[in-house]
């Protein structure tokens, strides 16, 4: 049986990991990535879905499989334009959604992020929250959140604020325990492998995945 996986997001961290991951498992037989700008990359099972985020109904027939990644996200530093941030963290994976539901996806696998919370005070995991919210209202046959913690690991470029995060987290990290195991920092390979794996499954429902849940999945 053929299987389709479709990636939003494959440029970034961990998007990029599971795309790599995705086209070495026989599981799927074609990899469509949804990308700003073509990848500097060829495979035979990768399909490249160039389009105009903005515009994403225009594109909606081509984006067609079984099983949805969204690993879209950006930070603050990166896309100081509140609005253009917003769109990235809830506008698009949104809209995204919608488009797979309607498309019959089986799965929906979204990278969201710890704390995430639709009434926090702070806007991203404030957006993070509301996207979860309006993802779940779409009522995918299986739905899996993932809640990572401090990603790490090699992203290409230097971030100076996440390198010292990392250096602060590996002090930290051993002192967390209990409720605050969530808060861990943990690598983006991890979760790579996490959603892959749980892919693999036909569970159906809504799953929720803290961060320190997922290095078990992995």
């Amino acid at each position: 049986m053929a299987n389709k996986a479709v990636i939003a997001g494959a440029s970034g961290l961990t998007g990029n990991i599971l795309l790599n991951i995705l086209l070495q498992e026989s599981h799927y037989t074609e990899v469509l990535v949804i990308v700003r700008k073509p990848l500097l990359i060829e495979h035979k099972k990768l399909v490249q879905l160039v389009v105009d985020f903005d515009k994403l109904d225009a594109f909606a027939q081509s984006i067609t499989g079984d099983a949805f990644f969204c690993c879209l996200g950006t930070t603050k530093a990166k896309t100081p334009d509140k609005d253009l941030y917003h769109k990235i963290e809830h506008d698009y994976p949104v809209k995204l959604a919608q488009i797979a539901f309607t498309n019959g996806f089986k799965q929906l696998h979204f990278m969201s992020s710890v704390g995430a919370d639709s009434k926090s005070s702070t806007p991203y995991l404030k957006w993070k929250g509301e996207t979860e919210n309006d993802i779940q209202k779409l009522n995918f046959p299986a739905l899996h959140i993932y809640r990572p913690s401090l990603l790490t690991g090699n992203r290409g470029e230097f971030r100076l604020v996440e390198k010292i995060a990392e250096v602060v987290m590996k002090v930290i990290d051993p002192l967390l325990f209990g409720n605050l195991k969530k808060y861990v920092s943990i690598k983006a390979s991890t979760v790579a492998k996490a959603m892959f794996k749980q892919s693999l499954k036909t569970d159906e429902g809504i799953f929720i995945h803290p961060s320190h849940h997922i290095k078990q999945l992995a």
